[in-house]
């Protein structure tokens, strides 16, 4: 069997389509060229709202990734074929160059940079796996992200993270883990991850691998460069009321936005979140497209200097 069921060229406002089978209960949509542009991203979630608020029977769930959609269904109702019909009515009414608004939310998070908890995973990589790792030098992985980027300093890339809010395009790996790209192109950094990787990081740990940051929502192995901590984004256990109806905090399609503070601050507002004390800050705000679009290309000159300056940095920085 092919695992290409059916393929739509690109038209106007969207992008190519790729059918995949994806064992008996699944099919994987892929958007667009294999590229780093969120505007395939922003597809797949109007899709998946769109597939999520209609009466499609059979449709039993849908998962964006990067520049895709994973579509489960109920066997005994639909086949595969059918699964793309329904598909292709909906890519019919979701175009990028429409008036396209995204249901979205905007997280405002606190994170304390160059925490102790990511010095003590840097530390443990160090002793007991790779002493001569060049991404941690000196104990920590900051300096590193500094230098891969051409940034001035720390204070640059504390700027940076500051500077923009973060979309988070998908949600997995391990439950509750955002991949958050910057929506401000000028703010975007990238950089290789852990070679080979870490066996431990903090829960709370935010890191970067590539052009990804991400938000650890349990203590795992990681291959992120970290430069800081937040808060609790997973509680299987409800025990703040963040988390009463769902027991992951950050939503495809969610916009993070980090304010700085010193780690006792950040431990006393961890601790308020277990007591049931704290109020994450969380509001509705739908995230227009077009006025996105029309944002990037007042910046793209901007955004094109600063992508030359991480170029040449790179390319005189050590790979792990």
């Amino acid at each position: 069997m092919d695992a290409v069921m059916a393929r739509t060229a690109a038209a106007a406002g969207r992008p190519a389509i790729t059918y995949r089978h994806a064992g008996d209960r699944f099919v994987v949509v892929e958007y667009g060229e294999m590229e780093l542009d969120l505007r395939s991203n922003f597809y797949a979630i109007a899709v998946k709202t769109l597939l999520d608020s209609s009466e499609n029977r059979g449709i039993t769930e849908s998962a964006p990734g990067y520049r895709s959609l994973m579509v489960g269904f109920d066997s005994e109702i639909l086949t595969p074929e059918q699964v793309v019909d329904a598909l292709e009515v909906i890519h019919a009414d979701v175009a990028i160059d429409d008036d396209l608004v995204i249901p979205s939310r905007l997280v405002v998070l606190p994170i304390a940079f160059d925490d102790t908890k990511s010095a003590e995973a840097v530390a443990r990589y160090t002793t007991t796996i790779r002493g001569d790792a060049p991404n941690c030098k000196d104990g920590t992985n900051i300096d590193y992200i500094v230098d891969y980027n051409g940034l001035s300093g720390r204070d640059e890339l504390y700027n940076t993270v500051t500077g923009t809010q973060w979309w988070n395009a998908f949600t997995g790996f391990f439950p509750g883990l955002p991949f958050m790209f910057p929506i401000d192109p000028r703010m975007e950094i990238t950089v290789p991850k852990y070679n080979p990787t870490r066996t431990w990081t903090a829960e709370g740990a935010v890191g970067i691998g590539g052009p990804c940051v991400a938000i650890y929502p349990v203590e795992s192995p990681g291959g992120y460069q970290l430069f800081g901590r937040t808060l609790p984004i997973l509680d299987m256990q409800g025990r703040n009321k963040a988390f009463a109806e769902d027991p992951l905090l950050i939503r495809p399609g969610d916009r993070v936005e980090f304010t700085v503070v010193d780690e006792a601050e950040l431990d006393d507002l961890r601790r308020a979140v277990f007591e049931d004390r704290y109020d994450y800050q969380i509001t509705d705000d739908p995230f227009v497209v077009r006025d996105y679009l029309a944002n990037i290309t007042g910046l793209a000159d901007e955004a094109a200097q600063a992508r030359t300056r991480r170029e040449e940095a790179a390319a005189r920085t050590e790979v792990p």
